[in-house]
């Protein structure tokens, strides 16, 4: 039967995220793949996900080595697909697949013919097929969720054997969850690999070169470079500093944790301090506009208010996005942000999760820095920075007492605003800080 050559592009990954580095390929050139079968690993600026097939076929060529950079557009995969079949199982041909998520639906499970080949080892022999154990599923996984991949893949848990209890026997955290907790495989048992076939290894992502001393920078670290250097070259950076009492936002938060009602962090509530002084001052969160020749021109307000969340991580330094902070309660902030900053560090953010802030909030206080320079996430054009949090003598009229101290450092762009602007801002959130009961005003 003839075949349909496909080309598999490289999807848009949504906001200012223009490119991906490989990170393993999950396929190898002659196997046979289903719809939403995962082909490849890649690591973005935000995020590591795995991309889903459109199409079911045999993979004819794998574009890039691992470590190497794809831009948007770019051709990942050629597959050949049988011809007569819909593109995608039925979904239109050339419609873009959201990196991480597949196709709209889960692809049914297909029985793959016994005789399709397996991918010839390095010694030239072909691998002989794993045999199929009992209860376990020969087609396409109903798995959404790369965290999920990623969470049986770290407990060496094959999802082919787990029975999926979502919709359709989709495949969710829990299922594998109570996977991990069965009796083990017998000891010398290995999972089948995917198709029959290993999928293809190498050296991984470079990191130290052999010799070179040369640690290369992949992912969120190269992104986070550029990033830091469009800032120090584009944007006339200036810093205003403050300290403030917070003994009170500490009662607050310790109160709404000992109490029936709804909690609410340190974090949240520093955001919740932003958006109220961002909704007093909005030029804070504008974005500079620049004409044709690459010159400011002007400022454009944000649609709504997204709040950048600063995120330490493995991969470096990541900020996820709480979209319509201002419509937000400071209970819902508080869920909110618990919940991307648990995406950023495990890597699983999507590209509406981490793209369209206009202010980021730094509480760096956490890793034991008392100040810093906050340098502000090009294109945005401020960033609060909130230092360690500490006991430290305070001056209360005439005399000295001891206070729990917040160290507040905000960057901005000189362009947009000047220094009363920015001194008051950051007067509102130290006044927010001390006396954390007016928020109640803006609940």
């Amino acid at each position: 039967m003839s075949a349909v050559r496909r080309e598999f592009r490289l999807p848009d990954l949504g906001e200012g995220l223009t490119e991906a580095e490989i990170v393993r390929w999950l396929v190898a050139v002659g196997d046979r793949v289903d719809v939403d079968q995962p082909l490849v690993e890649v690591e973005t600026a935000k995020a590591q996900v795995e991309i889903p097939s459109p199409y079911a076929g045999e993979v004819l060529e794998r574009r890039g080595a691992p470590g190497s950079t794809h831009a948007v557009g770019a051709v990942l995969v050629v597959i050949a697909e049988p011809a007569g079949r819909d593109p995608g199982g039925g979904m239109p041909a050339g419609e873009p697949v959201l990196v991480g998520y597949g196709t709209r639906d889960a692809a049914p499970a297909v029985r793959r013919p016994a005789s399709v080949p397996a991918a010839a080892s390095a010694g030239g022999r072909a691998a002989a097929p794993a045999p199929p154990r009992q209860g376990t599923l020969d087609g396409p996984v109903p798995v959404v969720s790369p965290l999920v991949r990623r969470m049986a893949r770290e407990h060496g848990v094959d999802l082919r054997t787990v029975r999926g209890t979502g919709p359709a026997g989709l495949v969710g955290r829990s299922d594998v969850t109570r996977a991990i907790s069965a009796p083990v495989h017998p000891r010398g048992a290995t999972p089948p690999a995917r198709n029959g076939t290993p999928a293809a290894t190498g050296s991984g992502p470079p990191g130290t070169g052999p010799g070179d001393g040369v640690t290369v920078w992949h992912g969120a670290r190269r992104a986070a470079a550029r990033r830091v250097t469009d800032a120090h070259r584009e944007i006339p950076a200036a810093t205003c500093w403050r300290d403030a009492d917070a003994t009170g936002l500490l009662d607050l938060s310790r109160a709404s944790r000992e109490g029936p009602g709804p909690r609410a962090g340190v974090l949240a509530l520093l955001a919740r301090m932003c958006v109220v002084a961002l909704q007093r001052h909005p030029e804070l969160c504008s974005r500079v506009v620049h004409g044709a020749d690459g010159t400011a021109t002007g400022v454009r307000a944000p649609a709504s208010l997204g709040l950048g969340i600063a995120t330490h991580t493995e991969r470096g330094v990541v900020v996820p996005v709480v979209h319509d902070a201002g419509r937000l309660t400071t209970a819902q902030l508080t869920a909110e942000i618990g919940r991307l900053v648990g995406a950023a560090r495990d890597g699983t953010l999507t590209p509406h999760e981490s793209t369209g802030g206009c202010f980021t909030l730094n509480n760096h206080g956490p890793l034991g820095t008392d100040g810093a320079v906050p340098l502000i996430n090009h294109p945005e054009t401020a960033m609060l920075g909130v230092g360690r949090i500490a006991r430290r003598p305070w001056v209360s009229g005439d005399a000295v007492v001891p206070r729990s101290v917040a160290p507040l450092s905000l960057t901005f762009d000189h362009r947009v605003c000047d220094g009363g602007t920015a001194a008051a801002f950051l007067a509102c959130v130290a006044e927010a800080v001390t006396r954390p009961g007016t928020l109640l005003l803006h609940l």
